[in-house]
């Protein structure tokens, strides 16, 4: 592909178009640079909801209204493939997918199944949701959607050193970020808290589930913080999820000593960071 240069028509560069002597030797005549979104559809589900919309993977932002359903339950692999091809057709694009999937995964299939049926283990989830939907589809961990699209537009972006992005939903999910550079498949919501993995004491379905006030919750998630700074030493905790929006109620309430910051984009990042996967993944 030629180099991109600074006054060639971006559509046309990326389509590869014009040659780099083709454009040197239109040079200033060529009129102003226009950005042209390259619209891919992200999915986020989780084992409460999932979300879609269509991304602008160049800038992060979403080009439609963000839709939103229940996940189907039991979270079976046929009902989940079925929710999922009905979100994307919602969305109204034909390109490519990409998805954001609450489980460890390698190579398109899933590893585990924390907060969907168990039956997922095993399932090559990327050919399941690309033959439900009907098109190429490309998947990752959630978190690690979230921690890209934070790496690369939000609180993580330009943040040298060791950040943890955690999505606090359902469950904890967790995206470690080296230097920008995102290290896949980290489950330390599943650390040992209190004699049990940790997203059953410190999530937001556990605060819901024992009816706490933020303050009070605060507390638990103040631990949760305190024994992931144990372990990893990171630079800065970056906060998303469902809970992002709600920061300001239980953020004045952490005492660890990292930097703990609402990531930008808020819930919205698990959407533009699965597009950004399938942008690469799929081409």
């Amino acid at each position: 592909m030629p180099q991109r240069l600074p006054d060639v028509p971006y559509l046309a560069q990326r389509q590869g178009c014009l040659s780099s002597a083709g454009a040197l030797a239109l040079g200033s005549a060529l009129p102003p640079r226009h950005h042209v979104p390259m619209q891919i559809t992200g999915i986020d589900v989780g084992g409460t909801g999932i979300k879609g919309a269509q991304v602008d993977t160049e800038t992060g932002e979403l080009l439609t209204k963000r839709q939103r359903m229940l996940t189907p339950q039991p979270a079976t692999p046929a009902a989940v493939a079925e929710a999922v091809a009905e979100m994307v057709a919602a969305c109204g694009s034909e390109g490519p997918v990409g998805v954001g999937f609450p489980a460890a995964m390698r190579d398109g299939v899933a590893l585990t199944a924390s907060n969907l049926h168990p039956s997922f283990v095993g399932v090559d989830v990327a050919a399941l949701l690309t033959a439900a939907c009907g098109r190429p589809v490309a998947v990752l961990n959630d978190a690690d959607a979230a921690g890209l699209a934070e790496a690369s537009f939000g609180a993580a972006r330009g943040q040298a050193g060791t950040v943890l992005v955690i999505t606090v939903g359902t469950g904890l999910g967790t995206a470690l970020c080296v230097d920008g550079r995102l290290v896949p498949n980290t489950e330390f919501g599943h650390v040992l808290l209190h004699g049990d993995i940790a997203e059953a004491y410190a999530s937001d379905s556990a605060r819901k589930r024992d009816d706490l006030n933020w303050k009070t919750w605060a507390g638990r998630f103040d631990e949760y913080l305190q024994h992931l700074r144990s372990i990893l030493y990171p630079s800065r905790f970056v906060i998303g999820g469902g809970a992002a929006k709600k920061f300001e109620r239980f953020g004045p309430h952490l005492t660890v000593e990292t930097p703990v910051v609402p990531a930008t984009l808020g819930n919205q990042a698990g959407l533009v960071g699965a597009a950004m996967h399938a942008e690469r993944e799929l081409g």
